[in-house]
């Protein structure tokens, strides 16, 4: 994975504790936390984007 470029979040600032992300050939979107770089997640752009437009609009559900 690590042939990929990843992108360090912005709201990163100089800290380890960072999100990364990269697109990848197949069209996916990959998730990661730099202090766990092997544990990553998988989705696509339009669910990426529908995740980002929730936490915006504080519509996600709470638990049950």
């Amino acid at each position: 994975m690590s042939a990929f470029t990843w992108q360090k979040s912005s709201f990163c600032g100089e800290g380890n504790n960072c999100l990364n992300i990269a697109a990848f050939p197949d069209h996916t979107i990959r998730i990661r936390e730099s202090e766990a770089p092997y544990s990553v997640i998988t989705t696509t752009h339009p669910q990426l984007s529908l995740l980002i437009a929730a936490v915006k609009g504080n519509t996600l559900a709470p638990d049950a």
